[in-house]
């Protein structure tokens, strides 16, 4: 039973609402387009609007390590609580879904503009999605939105992919088509194309790309050049437990996004903000840029058979924003890893190229990597030890194991022949 809007619905001026839903495009974004049409008791519209949404929440389980759920609309998407405001309540669009999940936003105006004001989402972690989830039931956070003004009877217009991060929750808003204080009951014909349309070109700060840079879906799309790959810039970054540093990582940072045609992207740590989260047994690497990249490094502790602890990579979860060759936004995961393993309170090293499987079409290429996600001492990092001598150490046994074979052959040989020349020199005296 979905539950109702935290908003509260006016008893003065009931609402009917129109709700259809369509599959949304293909790609690792797959959602579902919500359209809803908010209208008063003379069935005038008042609110209209159509866009693309997903949730990528961050939970913490009963064994202290976090996890990533995303949660998107479906077909059982209600409506309740959607008003038109009146005196005393400003005009509401208010959805419900899942198994209560709930989002809503009210809208504010001027003489001459309107826009968003507060979001308010409710996820619930009694949902099955929320596997060992440490905290039961309903959690919502409330968040300021980041819609600019809109000059009032026209309608806002953005295809681009828009994100808010707030706690552990991260919301995704793309194709958005929206007109609030709907002027006699008729939607208007006029639009109001928002900035990051507005650019024929999307910015590349985010990452440097193997094609042309990223268009927007207005544009041409670029060809593919024969420029050769650069290797990305080493990053360093750390997290802190109050004044203590607590995790410390140095990487160059390469995605592998095999869509429609295969794109490299390195990840350009002078524009890259760290966030995160520290714990005993469980450590959470956040790496974004300006709002349009996502990278989630989650570390874990486990115990050996020699009750020895050691700490490893255990899951990665990538959101892209912008858009590749076209195709919708990405989001993608990889829960099941056991890499970048070494004993607790030492640093993990490797020099050379290393591939982190997200998904098939999904890599992350790692360079000059160094992490600590525990016990980091005085700011600095522990004795490493390094994925190199692992190979060194395999090929060194069967170096010598070969040479010695080789001279053990030699020795034989030398013994047959000597022992040849001396039975023939024993024949021939008598």
């Amino acid at each position: 039973m979905a539950t109702r809007s935290p908003w509260p619905r006016p008893l003065s001026l009931p609402c009917c609402c129109l709700l259809l839903l369509a599959l949304g495009g293909p790609g690792f974004f797959q959602s579902h387009a919500v359209e809803v049409d908010v209208k008063d008791l003379s069935n005038n519209t008042c609110i209209y609007a159509k866009w693309m949404m997903s949730f990528l929440i961050k939970y913490e389980t009963n064994s202290s390590e976090y996890k990533n759920v995303t949660l998107k609309p479906s077909t059982n998407v209600t409506h309740d609580g959607s008003t038109c405001g009146n005196n005393t309540h400003a005009p509401l669009l208010a959805i419900q879904f899942g198994a209560g999940h709930s989002w809503s936003i009210n809208f504010t105006k001027t003489n001459e503009t309107y826009q968003g004001n507060i979001i308010s989402f409710t996820y619930n972690t009694n949902d099955a999605v929320f596997k060992d989830a440490k905290t039961k039931g309903p959690i919502t956070i409330v968040v300021n939105d980041s819609m600019h003004p809109v000059q009032l009877n026209t309608v806002y217009k953005c295809h681009h992919l828009d994100s808010i991060e707030v706690a552990n929750v991260s919301l995704f808003f793309w194709d958005v088509i929206l007109q609030a204080f709907v002027q006699n009951g008729t939607v208007s014909k006029h639009d109001s194309t928002c900035e990051a349309d507005k650019s024929t070109v999307a910015p590349t700060t985010v990452a440097n790309l193997t094609t042309a840079p990223i268009t927007t879906a207005s544009s041409p799309l670029p060809t593919t050049t024969s420029k050769p790959v650069e290797k990305p810039l080493i990053g360093n970054y750390s997290l802190k437990d109050g004044n203590k540093t607590c995790l410390l990582a140095t990487m160059g940072l390469q995605l592998n996004v095999s869509q429609e045609k295969p794109v490299l992207i390195n990840i350009n740590p002078k524009t890259t903000n760290v966030t995160g989260s520290c714990g005993n047994t469980s450590a959470t690497l956040r790496l974004s840029d300006s709002n349009r990249m996502f990278i989630d490094f989650t570390f874990a502790v486990k115990n050996t058979s020699a009750n020895t602890q050691r700490f490893y990579l255990k899951e990665v979860n990538i959101t892209l924003i912008s858009s590749i060759n076209g195709s919708e936004p990405l989001n993608a995961g990889n829960n099941n890893l056991s890499i970048w393993d070494t004993f607790l309170g030492s640093s993990y090293m490797c020099q050379k190229e290393q591939t982190v499987l997200v998904t098939e079409d999904l890599q992350i290429h790692t360079f000059d990597l160094r992490i600590q996600p525990f016990k980091v001492q005085d700011n600095k990092y522990s004795k490493a030890e390094d994925c190199s001598p692992d190979v060194d150490n395999f090929i060194v046994p069967i170096t010598v194991g070969a040479a010695l074979g080789g001279l053990v052959a030699l020795v034989l040989v030398a013994y047959f022949v000597s022992h040849k020349k001396h039975s023939n020199a024993g024949y021939q005296q008598f």
